[in-house]
């Protein structure tokens, strides 16, 4: 049977064109959490002008007010800027668009917030959870995991028993789980690996291979507002405050300052690229400087003893 090639019918509607995009990076394994990027910024902007599918000029305009709000931080303007333009691609190969009205628009530098944690906080927040019940003793694991090796929250929370290998103390985060859909396997210390092996020891028999490696009381998985609930509380009795996502920050940096490879952080964080990690490696460059101008020879070869007077001599 010979099968003829038809010309499928363009979306009649934005709200046409989104459905079958979503569907189309369904097919291409996004993850959920991108899927979820992807509709909540393409709504949003026609939220905020319902006028923006009327015609090519009403979405041109919608678009420069929605990019050019005042004030609108450079992470939240290159999100909004590469989910549109991703999907307006797409209007544009299916004929909803003529023309990509994003494309000439270019990223913002964005430096990024990286919050650094004393390491005496880190100290003394291992001391808090009670290690005598279940959620205690979970949530120590979970700190020992993120400052070891970095590891995002989300892919935490998904681990399984199987991704756990106790002999080789190695963690694998596979492509599904990966927020890069990249695969890659994190080292831990024996430490780390025998506050798991404790975890697990106290888990009922019928979790196995059913419930995340950490989850609830409950056995269910666990999600960044009950954790980031947990770190608040702990957060509370230290009398300090940050975010979960802070323990990721403390890793890097303190890897760094440990004189690990810039390298290796990239694979272990699940970076694509260079460009977040040097930021990490920049914010440590100042730790360069402080320890050159304590240790230099030049301190002890040529000590300063008396204030230089000025060029003339006055």
């Amino acid at each position: 049977m010979r099968i003829t090639k038809v010309k499928k019918a363009a979306p009649a509607t934005m709200e046409e064109a989104l459905n079958q995009f979503i569907n189309w990076k369904k097919a291409n394994n996004l993850s959920e959490q991108t899927i979820l990027d992807y509709t909540t910024h393409v709504n949003l902007l026609f939220k905020r002008f319902p006028n923006a599918a009327e015609s090519y000029e009403q979405l041109e305009k919608a678009l420069y007010e929605h990019l050019g709000q005042e004030n609108i931080k450079p992470a939240t303007y290159n999100n909004r800027l590469v989910y549109l333009r991703t999907f307006f691609k797409w209007c544009v190969e299916q004929g909803v668009l003529s023309n990509n009205p994003l494309d000439s628009f270019k990223k913002r530098k964005d430096e990024g917030r990286i919050v650094q944690i004393d390491e005496n906080v880190l100290t003394d927040l291992l001391q808090i959870p009670n290690q005598s019940t279940y959620a205690g003793l979970r949530d120590y694991a979970l700190l020992l995991i993120f400052l070891d090796s970095g590891i995002r929250p989300k892919e935490a929370f998904s681990l399984m028993e199987s991704d756990y290998n106790n002999r080789s103390c190695e963690l694998t985060v596979t492509a599904e789980k990966a927020k890069t859909r990249i695969s890659r396997t994190l080292h831990i210390l024996p430490q780390t690996a025998k506050a798991i092996n404790e975890l697990l020891s106290v888990r009922p028999e019928e979790w196995k291979n059913k419930a995340p490696l950490f989850c609830t009381n409950e056995g269910k998985p666990l999600n960044r507002h009950t954790w980031g609930d947990r770190i608040e509380m702990y957060c509370k009795k230290l009398g300090t405050r940050f975010h979960p996502y802070a323990l990721r920050h403390a890793f890097s940096i303190m890897f760094l300052r440990g004189k690990g490879n810039a390298f290796a952080l990239q694979m272990m964080l699940g970076h694509v690229d260079m460009t977040m990690t040097r930021r990490y490696v920049r914010l440590t460059n100042s730790d360069v400087k402080e320890q050159h101008s304590m240790a230099s020879p030049i301190n002890r070869i040529l000590p300063q003893k008396k204030r230089l007077r000025n060029i003339e001599g006055k």
